[in-house]
């Protein structure tokens, strides 16, 4: 199931200022450079532990409706299902009722089921028939994002912050991947 983000978080789990004093970095010289290293930071993490930490918004597209009636979402931690949509063969939408699914927003990854016995509506098309927008992250203030998560993020941006053009440097220190590693999904 392809995943496209529709918005991007509307701050970044860790601050330019709380980078800058753990940078110990007190001129406003390489505030463009230190806030671009927070935000490929986020984006690394992001994709080591399979969370969204800010809120953002998705759209999760599949070709078509499950046999068990239930769909596996790839962005959690889900906040919000803002709309499950079809599409027909012209490319015109049609909402789903809320009324049609039920959500489970605590398994990982999330779920959504259809209620009883009801179909899912047929998409009209072959591809993408199917649009679920998600809303996922742990909140919307660096505050609402785990300690530790925000930590590795610090812990990267020193790293990489300190070995800008070394390529001979690693590429995730063990202490980023320690902090990271209890929020990783297991898989059995």
């Amino acid at each position: 199931m392809p995943a496209i983000i529709v918005a991007g978080p509307a701050t970044e789990p860790v601050t330019l200022a709380v980078a800058k004093a753990h940078l110990r970095i007190g001129h406003a010289e390489e505030d463009q450079p230190i806030a671009a290293l927070i935000a490929a930071a986020r984006r690394v993490a992001e994709a080591r532990t399979g969370l969204c930490f800010i809120k953002q918004r998705w759209l999760c597209l599949q070709d078509r409706w499950p046999e068990d009636g239930i769909v596996a979402l790839p962005v959690a931690p889900l906040a919000t299902i803002a709309e499950v949509a079809v599409f027909a063969a012209d490319g015109s939408k049609s909402v789903v009722g809320p009324e049609l699914y039920e959500t489970d927003l605590a398994s990982r990854p999330p779920r959504i089921a259809r209620k009883g016995i009801a179909a899912w509506p047929a998409p009209g098309r072959s591809f993408n028939g199917i649009g679920i927008t998600v809303d996922a992250g742990f909140g919307v203030t660096p505050d609402s994002v785990p300690e530790p998560l925000r930590q590795a993020i610090l812990l990267l941006v020193g790293h990489w912050y300190a070995h800008r053009g070394d390529d001979s440097a690693p590429q995730l220190p063990a202490s980023i991947a320690a902090l990271l590693a209890p929020f990783r999904e297991v898989r059995l």
